[in-house]
């Protein structure tokens, strides 16, 4: 890997719960691994201050104790010297930019550079609200020259304001300086989906509604809203989940082959498979809020939010016509899972009878998206005996066993080394988040009844029938192994 030039990192929300779940163990794991430049400073800053630096940093050490475990004092030591907070809002940046300048004078002084080869990276974990006001302040006080801009989800609230918020941004920095992030893209897994299918000519020839039936997108989750009442109060779970994460995913399985995995291809390539799709229709998408969400601190006594959603979804292209995609998520569900299902379509060869009553189940190539990638296919071969009968078997694929030193990174760490090196490819086109939207306006303009379900369920009935032969996952009782049938 290239020397990274050195970076001033100034994470808004630096006291939030992002920040001490996934951005400081990121760095520290990059830390770890001898990923971060050789010259970099850390300035958290927000409205409110935590204290001294030195309390801060207690703060951060205690974020990494937990969410890390054992620390390796030869890393976390240094790391945590080089962080700082500095007090900032959107009507005052100047000590923040103060802070900023010095930091750049000190690194380049040790690096042998001028300041101006100093790169900013800006970390927006703010809520949607606060955009406008924080992006004017950067702009005051020149903090947008040499930086990037990572933004984090909601981009918007629906269509209009997805264009709205792309206004203010390009009103301070250029479109290649933001980097719109969805941590879902960054995962192993999700990016080994392109390696999967295009490396292997046992899947790439049968990607087509030739020969799959249906594909579902299923991330069920068995938190609740966990204290975030507020913001699911203003989000919903569509907003939440899936104009970001499920319809990423469903880019990356649909997708037409990019021939380069660099940003120019994936981007054009995705691009052009969600402008292939079909705005979704209200009928067949199924709202749910779990039992007991009303008593969620922040949550309305008469609130209609929706904690889940399943969707039917259309591709119209010559590759996926007629092909249903599947998308389901929820909060307070039966398990927390992430899980892709390709679903084959049958052959129909009847004179090979299965054992027992009944038709068997369809094949299937059943995807993980954990931090370690599992893969299964399930397959159908000859009972063993005298008869020509068929039994149902599967192949697995665990790639953290079978390559252990591959030096996987977690999807934050992999996605703030892009942004350092300037690499776009796995964040998110204004475009495709406008095109996004304009796929669910629909649903939010003639918005489906709300419907109830039990905690630790999957979902209302309504969704549970949805797609034709069931979902893969809840259709029995889950086992222990990778797949649930």
């Amino acid at each position: 890997m290239s020397e990274l030039s050195p970076h001033v990192l100034v994470l808004f929300g630096a006291t939030g719960d992002l920040a001490a779940r996934k951005l400081f163990p990121g760095l520290y794991r990059l830390a770890l691994a001898k990923r971060l430049p050789t010259e970099y400073a850390i300035i958290g800053s927000g409205r409110h201050s935590p204290g001294s630096d030195d309390e801060f940093r207690d703060k951060v050490r205690a974020a990494l104790e937990e969410f890390v475990g054992d620390l390796d004092e030869a890393v976390a030591g240094p790391l945590l010297e080089r962080i700082s907070f500095v007090t900032s809002s959107a009507d005052d940046g100047s000590a923040l930019a103060a802070a900023v300048h010095d930091a750049e004078d000190r690194l380049a002084l040790d690096a042998g550079l001028p300041p101006g080869d100093v790169r900013r990276l800006l970390y927006l974990s703010v809520p949607p609200r606060a955009v406008e006001g924080m992006v004017g302040m950067l702009h005051r006080e020149e903090l947008n020259d040499r930086a990037r801009l990572v933004a984090e989800k909601p981009f918007g609230t629906d269509l209009a304001s997805a264009r709205e918020l792309d206004r203010i941004l390009g009103e301070a920095f250029d479109e290649d300086q933001i980097f719109r992030i969805d941590h879902f893209i960054g995962k192993e897994a999700v990016q080994n989906l392109l390696a999967l299918r295009f490396a292997n000519g046992l899947f790439e020839p049968a990607w087509n509604r030739h020969s799959i039936e249906s594909v579902q997108i299923d991330v069920p989750e068995k938190l609740t809203v966990e204290g975030r009442g507020s913001f699911y109060e203003g989000t919903g779970c569509l907003r939440d989940m899936i104009t970001t994460h499920l319809c990423q995913l469903m880019g990356f399985v649909a997708i037409e082959d990019p021939h380069a995995f660099r940003e120019g291809s994936i981007r054009a390539a995705k691009a052009a498979t969600f402008a292939a799709v079909r705005p979704l229709d209200p009928s067949r998408v199924v709202f749910g809020q779990y039992d007991g969400y009303r008593e969620e601190p922040d949550v309305a006594e008469d609130s209609d939010v929706e904690t889940f959603c399943a969707i039917e979804m259309w591709i119209d292209n010559d590759r996926w016509r007629g092909v249903p995609f599947y998308l389901r998520t929820g909060k307070a569900m039966a398990d927390g899972r992430r899980t892709i299902t390709i679903r084959f379509t049958d052959p129909r060869h009847r004179w090979l009878k299965p054992i027992g009553a009944g038709q068997p189940e369809p094949n299937e190539l059943v995807i993980e998206l954990t931090d370690q990638p599992r893969i299964a296919i399930d397959v159908r071969a000859k009972r063993p005996g005298p008869d020509m009968a068929l039994v149902e078997g599967v192949f697995r694929l665990d790639l953290a066993c079978d390559v252990p030193d591959a030096g996987a990174l977690e999807a934050y760490e992999r996605l703030l080394l892009d942004v350092m090196r300037g690499d776009r490819t796995l964040f998110t086109g204004a475009r495709e988040v406008e095109r996004l939207w304009e796929i669910c306006q629909p649903v939010l303009d003639h918005k489906p009844p709300v419907e109830p379900y039990e905690q630790g369920s999957w979902g209302p009935q309504s969704a549970i029938d949805l797609p034709i032969g069931g979902w893969r996952l809840g259709n029995h009782a889950p086992d222990t192994g990778l797949t649930n049938r």
